[in-house]
């Protein structure tokens, strides 16, 4: 069969090359570039490069997205900037940027900015986003870490605003790496942590001490039992009509899949994940496979959270799957299990927390300085990987350490 290969964007600037016509070929389109997405694209392009394969990565972003760094560009650091198209280079993949605005699964098309992307396979890795939906005033007066432009909004009222207010709505890690980042970044401003749980509640006890520790010495707030209502323009509104004043909020509690896969009549759960097999493939439609956090991924112990710790061997395992069925050999089931939680505490403190593979605490957790250097080794890692995996196929197992 022939397809035409449409918007592939290069370069700084967007540059469009040339459509060209591939006979024969099997079309692998991955949406998202994130961790999962890029991991499965670059995977695939090299597990199945004899197989007759061409695959096309969409994102909105030429932008790579580190979700890992996000509390840290909302603190007002500078992260490095990463472009796509240059993790990409020498691999053959085509870079289409530009949101996805629908999938057709019956033409096997993806229509994305008007242009119309065909796939035999579509490997869905969309990921998720903060849930501001449910809570009035969230989605217009709240900032989120859902996007670098997001981030760097709140930063941006940082910088002009010494001394400010900053709600940080959910104890959860999100939740508590940004409250520290915030408050050592901007110690002048006051900085609270609303949650309904202890912050870091996953932990066991004396995991969680230290981090209380540090969040006190941060002069952080911490509010529990509580729960946000309302997010007003100048702060937030308890049960029971307390209002917390607030030059701004952060909301990082819930979360919640993109709708495109339910609108196009692809099973998903209640979170708007795609319900998948033991193989990854989508229930409803086999020729989609999903991964990270855009997919309800059941093991013998329950349903996968998502972080990039599960995300980018999901991702890993959906290539490695994609290549033995073009090979003709049958797909494996995937297999996960946690190994730690790990949670920085500004940039001079941090602790990691290690874990049963359901992600319940062990005894074992690292604190300080020697925890603050397995951070960022975490943190690093997914680059390095992708790199790597241009030239080596990477057993998806050593991959299941990152955070």
């Amino acid at each position: 069969m022939e397809w035409l290969v449409l918007g592939v964007m290069r370069g700084r600037h967007g540059g469009r090359a040339k459509a060209r016509r591939e006979p024969g070929m099997h079309r692998i389109v991955v949406l998202g570039g994130g961790y999962t997405g890029m991991i499965a694209a670059i995977r695939v392009a090299r597990r199945a490069r004899r197989l007759g394969v061409v695959v096309t990565v969409v994102n909105p972003s030429e932008r790579f997205a580190e979700r890992l760094r996000m509390h840290q560009v909302a603190s007002g650091q500078v992260v490095r900037e990463v472009g796509i198209p240059e993790l990409l280079r020498g691999t053959g993949i085509e870079f289409v940027q530009g949101w996805a605005e629908r999938v057709d699964p019956g033409r096997r098309e993806v229509s994305v900015g008007g242009r119309v992307v065909g796939y035999d396979t579509l490997v869905y890795a969309i990921g998720s986003v903060a849930q501001t939906g449910t809570v009035p005033g969230a989605e217009a007066h709240a900032y989120t870490l859902n996007s670098v432009e997001s981030a760097a909004r709140l930063a941006d009222l940082l910088a002009a605003r010494t001394g400010a207010t900053v709600a940080v709505v959910g104890g959860g890690l999100t939740g508590v790496e940004a409250a520290a980042e915030i408050a050592e970044r901007h110690p002048a401003a006051r900085v609270l942590l609303l949650s309904r749980d202890v912050p870091g509640s996953m932990m066991s006890a004396r995991a969680r001490a230290h981090l209380d520790r540090a969040l006190r010495r941060l002069g952080v707030g911490v509010r529990t039992g509580v729960e946000v209502t309302k997010v007003l323009p100048d702060g937030v509104e308890l049960a029971g009509g307390e209002v917390v004043g607030a030059d701004a909020t952060l909301w990082t509690t819930g979360f919640t899949a993109s709708p495109l896969a339910a609108e196009a009549g692809i099973a998903v759960d209640g979170r708007g994940r795609i319900v998948v097999d033991a193989t990854l493939r989508s229930v409803s439609h086999p020729d989609i496979v999903a991964i990270g956090d855009a997919a309800a991924i059941t093991q013998r112990w329950g349903t996968i959270h998502g972080t990039c710790q599960s995300g980018i061997p999901s991702g890993a395992h959906a290539a490695d799957s994609i290549a033995r069925v073009l090979a003709g050999k049958p797909a494996k089931p995937f297999r996960f299990g946690y190994i730690h939680q790990p949670v920085s505490l500004g940039r001079r403190d941090a602790v990691i927390q290690f874990t049963r593979p359901d992600d319940t605490p062990r005894r074992w957790f690292l604190k300080g300085r020697a925890a603050v250097v397995y951070k960022e080794l975490v943190t690093r890692s997914p680059l390095p990987s992708y790199r790597l995996s241009k030239h080596l196929t990477v057993p998806a197992a050593a991959l299941s350490s990152r955070g």
